[in-house]
């Protein structure tokens, strides 16, 4: 199926840029409210996807989100609970901790979300252009090749070479491409353009801390931002909702329980 392609035109001013809210529903209300503070309406708002995952309520994200009517890219999660999959859709290694905690959160998820917030989920485009400070800029998720491919700030050079390669066969070549999917929010350089991964805002980025991440993009100018939420109340939350496999006690210590997906520089231990 060919892939669907938002043209989002031109974007004056400043952008808020998130990735996974991941079920979090104090992380995405924070992020309302910053947005809200910095007088950024939704139409200046992008989510790279993953509105639900890990935590305890995915329809009331999924709820809030299509009430806040900002732009949103299809992440894996969206994919996979639209066509009725059984899985999540993250290509994990079989037997990894990802891989098996994965089961418990998305059936936990796929139990909840009913068929016309799946309608919306399969009507979300794969990509998005738009243009900003005289730049064209892509939106993805994870990457063009693959929804769900992890590109970290320490992958080889190939990687993004063969992501902008192929945003640019789709969608036409851009001067710089927003994802998310990872978790780790990161600014590269590369000889094609500029990859901006905004980082997730449902779960804090494996650094000891559960702050989370969001970007803001202003006069060409990518940032990375914390956004401090209630993650005590998200926590208490997933425990009410038997979701104790350890993405629970993470948005608290600030530390990943799924570590063998990152590049061992990446590790806490490493």
């Amino acid at each position: 199926m060919p892939m669907r392609v938002a043209d989002l035109g031109e974007m004056d001013g400043p952008m808020l840029l998130f990735g996974g809210p991941y079920s979090n529903l104090a992380a995405l209300e924070a992020l309302i409210a910053q947005a809200r503070v910095r007088g950024l309406p939704p139409e200046r708002t992008i989510c790279t996807g993953d509105v639900v995952a890990y935590c305890a309520e995915p329809a009331e994200c999924v709820a809030r989100i299509r009430a806040l009517g900002c732009h949103v890219i299809a992440g894996n999660c969206e994919r996979q609970l639209a066509a009725g999959e059984s899985d999540c859709g993250c290509g994990f290694d079989e037997g990894s901790a990802c891989d098996l905690l994965s089961a418990g959160w998305y059936g936990f998820a796929d139990a909840r979300i009913g068929s016309a917030d799946r309608d919306w989920m399969r009507g979300l485009p794969d990509l998005a252009v738009f243009r900003h400070a005289g730049r064209r800029h892509g939106v993805v998720h994870g990457g063009v090749t693959d929804i769900a491919r992890f590109l970290w700030p320490v992958s080889p050079d190939d990687a993004f070479a063969q992501e902008f390669a192929a945003f640019a066969e789709i969608a036409g070549p851009v001067d710089a491409i927003i994802a998310g999917h990872c978790g780790i929010p990161f600014v590269r350089e590369t000889p094609w353009g500029r990859w901006i991964n905004a980082g997730v805002i449902g779960m804090p980025p494996n650094d000891g801390r559960p702050a989370t991440r969001f970007a803001l993009l202003d006069s060409g100018r990518a940032e990375i931002e914390e956004l401090d939420h209630d993650h005590r109340a998200a926590r208490a939350a997933m425990e009410r909702a038997g979701l104790t496999q350890g993405y629970h006690a993470a948005l608290c210590s600030g530390y990943w329980p799924s570590e063998d997906v990152l590049p061992a520089v990446l590790r806490a231990s490493g």
